[in-house]
C-alpha cells in the first residue's frame, strides 16, 4: 500500500459502478439494466448473461478467483458462500471460467440454519437468494484473495423473507409510492422517485489485540463482564475531538482507503468522548445502499484493526463507566431530480408542502413510537439507551426553536405567519469573522431529531444493521402520507383541505414533539403524562411487532406479513436469551477458573506475609485488615457464583419464548450484577500483577 494516495482515482475502484457498467455493456443491456434499477422492470435471462459475463470479466482483472451472493440474514451479520468461476476442466488441461446469468439472479443457500423464526424447519432447508440490481456488485480483497461480492436478498422456498434487505426494499417502494401521491398533489408531475435517503454515523472502540486476547469476556461476548473504573475516565472531556494518536491515524487512513475502493464515502473521523472510542461518518446514499455499506464500515473497521495489532469492539457497552456506542441514522428524503422533502427552505411558514411531510413525520412517530423504540433495541443497547450517555428509551422529536414556534402558530392561531431568523453571530473578536447563525439550537439528548433538512435517530445500537429503523421509518411514514393523501384527493377544495389538516396533525401529534433536556427526571414524569410509551428493554419493546396495529401497518403496505413479524419475535427472544446466557456463561467460567483462583493465591500471599511480619516482631494490623476484606468479598463472590450457577441452570430447563428471555432480563442479569460488584472491589485491592486480566487503564489507556 503506498504512502500517498489520490482520492479521485482510487474511489470506487473496487464497484462495479454505473461508469464500469456503461464502460463495459452493450448499449441494449445497460439500458435494460438501468429500466430494472429504476422502474423495477424485469431483467431477462439473455441480458442477465451479457451482464454476468461482463461482471465476471472484470473481476477477475482484479484478482477476484471467487463470487458470492452477499446477503444479510437475520443473524445481525453478513453471510456469504464462495464459488470459484471455475465451471469445468477443458480437455487440454486449462480450465474454463464462466458466470452464468442465472448464477448472477439466484442462488441457493441453506435456510434452515439461519434463524427463521419457525418458517423453515430443519428438513426443510431450501432458500433463494435474488441479485439486489439496485445496490452494486463489488471485489473486497482480504486473506481469502479477491472475491466478487453480489449484493442479495435472501428468501424462504415459500417467499417469506429471512433477511433484512427484502422488507427494507419493499418499505422504500411504499413510501416512493405514497411521497409521489403527495408531490403530485402539489402539482409536481416531474420527479418519477421519490427515494430515502441515511447517513449511518459509525461510533467504535479501539483496544490492543494482546490486551484483548487477555479477557474472555471481551473473546465470547464484545464486552467486559467485569472491571473497576480507573483514576481517570472520560470525565475531563479531553478526547473528544482530541487530536488523533499516531497509531490511530494510521489504521484511520488504511480504512478509509479500503472504503473509498469500495465506493463507500468516508467523510468524518474523529475521537469520541470515551477513552479510545472513535467515529466515522460517511455522506448520504440511498438506503439500502447505505444499509450495504454500513455493514461493509463494520466489517472493515474489524479486519484493518487486526492488521494494525488492535481490535475493534463494536459493542454498545463494551465498558462500564463511560460512553458506549450508538450509530446516528441521519434519514431523509429526496427525489430523483433533487428535490428533498425535508429541506424547509428560508420561510418554513410558506412552504406548505413542507409542513405537510412534516406534521405527517410527527403523526407517524407519535402514531408507532413503540415500533420506533423496538428497532432500535438490542441485548447491548439496554445497557445504553437512557444511560445519561445517549437518546433516553422515550421515542420523542426535536424540532428547535424555528419549527416550533411555526408549529405553536398553526395551532394557536391556525396560520403561521413569520419565521424565526437565524441572525448574525458575533464572536467580539475583530479578527474573527461574524458568522451566519442557525434559526434554532441542536439537542443531542433527542432520541428523533431535525437537524436541518433532514431528521437524526439517535438510538440505533453500533453494532446492529440500520436497516430495521430505515424500514420502519419508511412504513410509517408511508402511512401518514397515504392517509393525508386519502383526505386530500378527495377534497372539493384543496387548499382549506391542506389547511386544515396540517393544524390537526399538529396539534393532535404536538405530544410527542420535546425540545427539552431528554436525560432529566423532570421529562420522564412529563413524558408519562403526556402519555409516551416508556420501553426501557429490549424484552418490553418484542410484543411491539405483533400488535394489531403493528400488523395492519405493515400487511397494508406489503412490507411484511404476519407470519412474518411472528418469526421475528420469536428470533428477537431467542437471540436475547442466548446473548445473555453467553455473557453469564461466561462470568461463571472466568470467575470459576481465573478470579476465584487469583484471589486465593493472593489472600494467601498475604498470610504468609502476616505470618512473617508477626514472626519479626512487628504490627500486623494492615496486613490482616486487608485479609479478612479480601477473604469477605471472596466469600461474597463465591455465593454470588453459585447463585448465577443455580439461575442459568433453571433457564437451561425453560423453553425457548418470551417467559425465558424475561427470567433472563429480570433474574439472570440482577445475579450477573451481584457477582460482578465484589470482583470488581477485589480488583482495586489485589495485586496487580496476580489480577488475571487487563484492567480499564489498561485497555482505554494504552491502545
Amino acid at each position: 500500500m503506498s504512502e500517498y494516495f489520490n482520492v479521485s482515482h482510487v474511489f470506487g475502484e473496487d464497484v462495479f459502478s454505473d461508469k464500469v457498467m456503461q464502460e463495459r455493456l452493450p448499449k441494449k443491456a445497460y439500458k435494460a439494466l438501468k429500466k430494472t434499477i429504476e422502474d423495477g422492470t424485469e431483467l431477462d435471462l439473455a441480458t442477465a448473461d451479457v451482464i454476468a459475463a461482463a461482471m465476471k470479466d472484470w473481476a477477475i482483472e482484479k484478482g477476484a478467483t471467487h463470487y458470492t451472493h452477499w446477503f444479510q440474514p437475520l443473524t445481525g451479520v453478513t453471510a456469504e458462500k464462495h464459488d470459484s468461476f471455475i465451471t469445468a476442466p477443458n480437455p487440454d488441461g486449462t480450465v474454463l471460467m464462466e458466470f452464468s446469468g442465472k448464477e448472477l439472479i439466484k442462488g441457493e443457500p441453506d435456510a434452515s440454519s439461519f434463524p427463521s423464526g419457525g418458517l423453515r424447519a430443519t428438513f426443510e432447508a431450501r432458500g433463494y437468494t435474488a441479485w439486489d440490481c439496485t445496490s452494486p456488485a463489488f471485489v473486497r480483497h482480504d486473506a481469502a484473495g479477491a472475491i466478487l461480492c453480489i449484493p442479495t436478498a435472501f428468501c424462504s422456498y415459500t417467499g417469506e423473507a429471512l433477511d433484512q434487505k427484502t422488507p427494507l426494499l419493499r418499505s422504500m417502494e411504499a413510501i416512493n409510492t405514497q411521497a409521489l401521491r403527495l408531490l403530485r398533489l402539489f402539482g409536481n408531475t416531474t420527479s418519477k422517485k421519490v427515494t430515502p435517503s441515511v447517513g449511518p454515523e459509525q461510533e467504535y472502540f479501539l483496544v490492543d489485540e494482546k490486551k484483548f486476547l487477555q479477557r474472555k469476556d471481551l473473546i465470547f461476548t464484545g464486552r467486559t463482564l467485569f472491571g473497576a473504573m480507573p483514576p481517570k475516565g472520560q470525565e475531563l472531556d479531553d478526547h473528544y475531538f482530541g487530536t488523533i494518536r499516531q497509531r490511530i491515524a494510521g489504521f484511520m487512513k488504511d480504512v478509509n482507503l479500503e472504503l473509498w475502493k469500495l465506493g463507500v464515502t468516508a467523510k468524518t473521523q474523529h475521537n469520541e468522548v470515551a477513552p479510545a472510542q472513535h467515529e466515522l461518518a460517511p455522506i448520504y446514499a440511498e438506503a439500502n445502499v447505505a444499509v450495504d455499506h454500513n455493514q461493509i464500515v463494520m466489517q472493515t473497521l474489524k479486519r484493518v484493526a487486526c492488521q494494525h495489532g488492535m481490535k475493534c469492539l463494536l459493542h454498545e457497552k463494551p465498558f462500564a463507566g463511560v460512553n458506549g456506542s450508538g450509530k446516528h441514522n441521519n434519514w431523509s428524503i429526496t427525489t430523483d431530480d433533487g428535490i428533498n422533502l425535508l429541506d424547509p427552505g428560508k420561510t418554513p411558514h410558506e412552504n406548505m408542502q413542507f409542513l405537510l411531510v412534516l406534521v405527517c413525520i410527527l403523526k407517524a412517530v407519535d402514531t408507532h413510537a413503540d415500533l420506533l423504540r423496538e428497532s432500535a433495541a438490542d441485548p447491548g443497547n439496554d445497557h445504553r439507551l437512557g444511560a445519561n450517555e445517549a437518546p433516553p428509551a422515550i421515542v420523542s422529536i426535536f424540532l428547535g426553536e424555528q419549527l416550533q414556534d411555526v408549529l405553536s402558530q398553526l395551532i394557536n392561531t391556525g396560520i403561521a405567519t413569520y419565521s424565526i431568523k437565524g441572525g448574525t453571530l458575533e464572536t467580539g473578536v475583530k479578527t474573527l469573522p461574524s458568522l451566519a447563525k442557525d434559526a434554532t439550537d441542536r439537542n443531542r439528548t433527542s432520541p428523533f431529531a431535525f437537524t436541518g433538512n433532514k431528521f437524526e435517530f439517535r438510538m440505533v445500537g453500533s453494532r446492529d444493521s440500520i436497516a430495521s429503523p430505515n424500514i420502519v421509518l419508511n412504513t410509517i411514514v408511508a402511512e401518514a402520507f397515504c392517509e393525508a393523501c386519502d383526505v386530500l384527493e378527495k377534497a372539493d377544495n384543496f387548499e382549506d383541505a391542506l389547511h386544515d389538516i396540517i393544524k390537526s396533525y399538529a396539534r393532535d401529534h404536538q405530544r410527542i414533539v420535546f425540545n427539552g433536556n431528554g436525560y432529566s427526571d423532570e421529562w420522564v414524569a412529563e413524558a408519562e403524562r403526556r402519555g409516551l410509551p416508556n420501553i426501557k428493554s429490549m424484552v418490553d419493546a418484542i410484543p411491539t411487532l405483533v400488535t394489531d396495529k403493528a400488523i395492519a401497518l405493515f400487511e397494508k403496505f406489503g412490507v411484511f406479513t404476519k407470519a412474518e413479524l411472528e418469526s421475528r419475535v420469536e428470533i428477537k427472544y431467542e437471540n436475547y436469551a442466548k446473548v445473555i446466557n453467553i455473557e453469564a456463561r461466561s462470568m461463571i467460567d472466568i470467575a470459576s477458573k481465573q478470579i476465584i483462583p487469583a484471589v486465593i493465591k493472593y489472600t494467601k500471599s498475604l498470610a504468609d506475609t502476616v505470618n512473617a511480619v508477626s514472626a519479626a516482631g512487628a504490627e500486623t494490623s494492615v496486613q490482616v485488615e486487608l485479609l479478612n476484606e479480601t477473604s469477605a468479598l471472596l466469600a461474597d463472590t463465591k455465593v454470588a457464583l453459585a447463585k448465577l450457577v443455580d439461575v442459568v441452570d433453571q433457564a437451561a430447563g425453560m423453553e425457548e419464548g418470551r417467559d425465558r428471555a424475561v427470567f433472563f432480563h429480570d433474574v439472570v442479569m440482577a445475579a450477573m450484577a451481584e457477582l460482578r460488584d465484589p470482583v470488581d472491589k477485589l480488583e482495586m485491592i489485589v495485586d496487580k500483577d496476580m489480577w488475571p486480566m487487563p484492567s480499564y487503564g489498561d485497555l482505554l489507556f494504552e491502545v
